[in-house]
């Protein structure tokens, strides 16, 4: 299913120009043109989206996935955690929510039973390995997101890339 799988690998909030909030216009319209490239993905016949479900573009490519499968009953959501207690350390609204969407996830991935230093990498790397095409929110600076599209290109995936 590798060929109609696509994942998505972005900034969490504290590296967004909106932060966490998701109310900020520049906010809503980068929401707007993530639901317009996941729309174009199913129509292209991708059916599997994976989500990391860090906070931030993780998350919210999860429940953008979610209110597109009212639309498209037949695509999934994935979800790959990069250790059992990812969101120990959250807020309970962050908390909440990230357990909202795996409560309705298709399909849930650990990576590590614990934190370790390269469970994020780990993560980023399985999602890749499993994709097709991914779909990235990034600022052109580096970190995780820049590892993540780099490793998607030496493997030849489609790139996306959202501007935030």
């Amino acid at each position: 299913m590798k060929e109609k799988t696509c994942c998505f690998t972005g900034h969490r909030s504290q590296k967004l120009p909106w932060g966490f909030n998701e109310e900020n216009e520049q906010c809503i319209i980068m929401k707007d043109r993530l639901y317009k490239e996941i729309e174009i993905a199913v129509l292209e016949g991708y059916e599997i989206f994976i989500s990391g479900m860090a906070i931030g573009f993780d998350t919210i490519c999860a429940e953008t996935v979610l209110m597109l499968k009212n639309k498209y009953p037949n695509i999934k959501l994935h979800c790959v955690l990069p250790c059992q207690n990812q969101d120990k350390l959250w807020s309970n609204y962050q908390r909440q929510r990230y357990r909202n969407i795996l409560a309705v996830a298709d399909n849930v991935v650990v990576i590590s039973e614990n934190y370790t230093s390269t469970c994020m990498f780990e993560r980023n790397n399985y999602m890749v390995d499993n994709s097709s095409k991914v779909i990235a929110l990034y600022n052109g600076r580096g970190g995780g997101t820049k590892k993540t599209i780099d490793y998607a290109k030496s493997k030849g995936l489609l790139l996306t890339i959202i501007e935030p």
